[in-house]
């Protein structure tokens, strides 16, 4: 399988380096790996160029936009830069961000999971922080969740999505489109991938109630945008990211902003989130 990667950094010189030696150190490696330089002000373009040139198969974009980390909008912005100057010859395409560390058979896994079932569209393993010397799992979602900063998607399923949103909530809508055209996501939980840089860590202020906006946009309707919000909350030991992420569903309500997903769509996420939440219940 051709495995293609793109990978957006913005001021990431604290960890780029040892998540690129991950990647060159893989037991197969990938064949194109083009690196968005986003608008970095420390090092990031130095180690960049390090790696670009001692590895042929390692390309770099430079471009500029907003200095805030804007959840959604600014990396897939980037992560379409960086898709542009591929060509069409890949069976696999990678959204990795800069802040994670792959174990050295990890791409290696992801062929054979695709391998396993022509159905399987997105898939990945799992994300694991650092906590008091110990690499515990970041319990933010589902271990069958594939999660944003690792993702790989078959071709066909990336084209049959419409490939990513240029919104927060990103990252959960593509599995929920994946399943709602027949696609499987499939977590190989053996992979233990290091995160870095735990989620949300330099998110700016408003991204509260832009996940509020998300759940509105993928027509969530209101008492599964409190259910999430509230386990969301529960979670991140915070009742203030509640109480914003419902005045960010609630002002895109109001606002009448466009909707991300067609009604039939919008209906299937709403049945498959209730599926899942009666699941846990029985």
């Amino acid at each position: 399988m051709n495995i293609y990667i793109v990978i957006p950094a913005h001021n990431e010189e604290d960890f780029l380096a040892s998540m690129l030696e991950s990647l060159v150190n893989q037991t197969i490696l990938p064949k194109k790996v083009v690196i968005v330089n986003d608008n970095s002000t420390d090092s990031t373009k130095k180690i960049i160029s390090g790696f670009t040139k001692k590895y042929s198969w390692i390309s770099t974009l430079n471009i500029t936009s907003s200095n805030h980390h804007i959840p959604g909008s600014k990396v897939i912005k980037a992560f379409y830069k960086g898709l542009e100057t591929l060509d069409d010859i890949y069976d696999i395409i990678c959204k990795f961000d800069a802040d994670i560390i792959l174990p050295n058979n990890y791409l290696e896994s992801l062929i054979h999971l695709f391998n396993s079932d022509d159905k399987i569209g997105i898939a990945g393993g799992l994300a694991y922080i650092k906590k008091n010397n110990n690499w515990v799992y970041e319990t933010i979602s589902s271990k069958e969740h594939v999660r944003g900063p690792f993702k790989a998607y078959r071709k066909e399923c990336f084209k049959k999505i419409g490939g990513l949103k240029e919104s927060i909530g990103w990252d959960t809508l593509d599995v929920l489109l994946a399943q709602f055209y027949g696609w499987k996501i499939k977590t190989d939980k053996s992979m233990h991938i290091k995160h870095l840089k735990p989620t949300g860590k330099t998110y700016y202020d408003k991204s509260e109630y832009l996940q509020g906006e998300a759940f509105y946009k993928m027509r969530y309707g209101f008492i599964l945008t409190f259910i999430a919000s509230l386990k969301s909350a529960f979670n991140k030991g915070s009742i203030k990211y509640f109480i914003n992420t419902l005045k960010g569903y609630n002002k895109s309500k109001q606002m009448k902003l466009a909707y991300l997903v067609t009604e039939d769509q919008g209906k299937f996420i709403r049945n498959l989130r209730w599926k899942g939440i009666f699941k846990k219940l029985i």
